[in-house]
């Protein structure tokens, strides 16, 4: 019987994660991008605690075609979020890998790269990522930004609502603009919050609540003692008033048994104050 040489496939598997190339080299335009941007990341983190499934990143590569890691020529959102995926750590986000793109996705604009992200970025996350929410904000002007949702393939605008807030229909989150200070910056911030209106809270936030509700229990176990101690005092007091009746009643010549009776101390108790 002859042997049969079975050929090695001769198409490549596309690059997993950890072949494709994770890091550009390339900063955060400013500080304040920066805590922006973590601040919209550890927020949301905080939120996904909450479910099974999920992920957030920001400034990271998104891979989504071959093409895409031939030419190296995008590099990857500010902020993203993606539903329905394990919670795992990722080098990079890989479409064919993960079997999705983001959800949502959140550019930080600046003077270099507003004109990228408000038309070529845009582009992509419409066309080829087909991200259902995309938004933009630019830190030192928070007047500019917008929000948009796939309706048919094609991003159409998000109205603000009543509270002037860009609500996210993906997330069922609303994005607030928050005037505070927050990492030493004077600023107005973009916050995610609950459709009721309220904030997200930072590890910052979360802490001094924490705090705040330790204050409150510290408090209140401060006066429960007190109480204890007024309670422990006022019994005291009556006992003292019951003996100093009792000792009257026996110098008036009162019996023992009855003068028990009457302050309802032990026969044993009158005897002794006798």
């Amino acid at each position: 019987m002859s042997k049969i040489i079975l050929d090695e496939p001769s198409v490549a598997l596309p690059p997993t994660q950890a072949e494709l190339k994770s890091d550009d080299g390339i900063p955060m335009e400013t500080q304040r991008h920066k805590v922006q941007m973590d601040m919209l990341i550890d927020t949301l983190f905080i939120w996904l605690a909450s479910r099974d499934d999920g992920y957030v990143g920001g400034n990271m590569f998104v891979y989504y075609s071959l093409a895409q890691v031939k030419n190296q020529d995008f590099r990857g959102p500010d902020f993203f979020v993606v539903l329905g995926v394990p919670k795992k750590e990722r080098l990079c986000w890989v479409v064919w890998e993960e079997g999705k793109g983001p959800d949502v996705v959140i550019e930080l604009l600046s003077n270099s790269t507003a004109a990228q992200d408000k038309n070529e970025k845009k582009l992509i996350y419409q066309n080829l990522l087909r991200v259902s929410e995309y938004f933009w904000f630019d830190p030192f002007n928070a007047d500019d930004c917008a929000g948009f949702f796939l309706n048919r393939g094609v991003y159409e605008a998000i109205a603000p609502n009543a509270q002037n807030q860009l609500v996210s229909q993906s997330l069922g989150l609303a994005l607030v603009r928050w005037q505070g200070i927050y990492k030493g910056i004077d600023a107005t911030w973009l916050r995610w919050a609950t459709m009721d209106g309220k904030l997200l809270p930072n590890a910052e936030e979360i802490a001094d609540l924490e705090h705040q509700r330790a204050e409150q229990e510290h408090q209140r176990a401060e006066q429960e003692h007190q109480r204890a101690e007024q309670e422990h005092q006022r019994a005291e007091q009556a006992r003292s008033q019951i003996r100093q009746i009792a000792v009257n009643l026996l110098q008036q010549g009162m019996a023992i048994e009855k003068v028990a009776q009457l302050t309802g101390l032990s026969e044993s108790e009158v005897e002794q104050l006798g």
